[in-house]
């Protein structure tokens, strides 16, 4: 039995969809379904009698409490998060309230659950911290990627939230002996993504003929990740890793975000060409630059290559194509999301 929360989220809604269809067990979906959480994300197992849904938010402490105790899982997965950077430009309170607070209360309901479990339960119990690269901060072009000992360095109140988390995370392994596991990934791309985040916003603004934004020169750098190789490697670190360790999770794919752009644009002009022969890259629009904007991020893999045996394996390009198909046959799904 596995516990998740943030399920009807993107990565979360992915990850869940994996587990189901590796057979690994039951699944207890958590969701508070904001803006961002879909519960139409995990419509294929509505009838699947492994998969449970309930609505609930992460900071209510007593109704994760007693859930653990009624279904007792195994491993706590939380992908529960408040994610966009620009949001929490505008409203850090929000960030803070939900990612921090909420990730304290899971974690306060955990350590109390895995107070009453039998010594043999005990040992098989784990706890998943699903985080972010951008805790570390930003990297200029001659500096080293990402690993495991670098430095928090949060530039947004959206990563300096997660670093609050992943702090939280670890005073619980240290203080209380819980079980604990963080995993901090780079950017995700693929199926059931919000189109606020670029790469969906992008195939859609295309299709809609709407100009797309891109900060500053759109020469920000980002690893990019196929949603389905982290969901791979998250389950991972929950089966093999090792308790209190961290481990960076990257897809070895850095591109510039004018290079994700212009690509998408290939890749949409051979699915659906653009009407009257014009080229999509007459849309792109530079804008202004957003505050604390981060110029570069790049994951090592090494560590949980070397211990875990784990490598991304899609192609960004196929990866891509897959993505701009999914949001080509999913036009309802993105209706609904944009009129929520």
């Amino acid at each position: 039995m596995i516990f998740v929360t943030g399920s009807a989220g993107f990565i979360g809604s992915n990850f869940v969809t994996m587990w189901l269809e590796k057979k690994k067990g039951p699944v207890i979906s958590y969701d508070k379904l904001t803006y961002a959480g879909n519960r139409n994300n995990l419509n294929s197992f509505l009838e699947n009698s492994k998969h449970t849904f309930f609505e609930g938010d992460i900071c209510q402490i007593d109704n994760l409490l007693n859930l653990f105790r009624e279904y007792e899982p195994k491993f706590i997965v939380n992908f529960a998060a408040e994610s966009h950077v620009d949001r929490s430009i505008t409203s850090p309170h929000i960030f803070f309230k939900n990612n921090v607070m909420g990730t304290l209360s899971l974690f306060e309901a955990c350590r109390q659950y895995y107070s009453e479990l039998s010594e043999n339960r005990k040992d098989d119990f784990r706890i998943l911290q699903i985080s972010t690269d951008e805790v570390y901060g930003s990297l200029s072009l001659e500096e080293k990627s990402f690993t495991e000992e670098n430095r928090f360095k949060p530039n947004s109140p959206y990563s300096a939230s997660k670093a609050s988390a992943d702090h939280i995370a670890r005073s619980y392994y240290f203080t209380f002996s819980l079980p604990v596991l963080i995993s901090n990934c780079s950017n995700n791309y693929g199926p059931f993504q919000h189109p606020e985040k670029i790469i969906p916003l992008t195939i859609l603004n295309l299709l809609s003929g709407r100009k797309i934004p891109l900060y500053g020169d759109g020469r920000q750098i980002r690893d990019w990740i196929f949603v389905k190789d982290n969901c791979e490697a998250q389950l991972k670190i929950l089966e093999k890793g090792i308790n209190g360790e961290v481990y960076n999770v990257g897809g070895d794919n850095e591109k510039e975000n004018i290079e994700v752009v212009e690509l998408i644009c290939e890749i949409l002009q051979e699915m659906k060409p653009s009407p009257a022969s014009k080229s999509y890259k007459d849309l792109i629009s530079f804008v202004e630059d957003r505050p604390g904007h981060d110029y570069r991020y790049s994951i090592d893999n090494s560590k949980i290559s070397g211990q875990l045996g784990w490598k991304p394996k899609v192609p960004f390009r196929s990866g891509l194509q897959k993505t701009v198909e999914w949001y080509l046959n999913n036009s309802n799904w993105v209706k609904e999301i944009l009129e929520k």
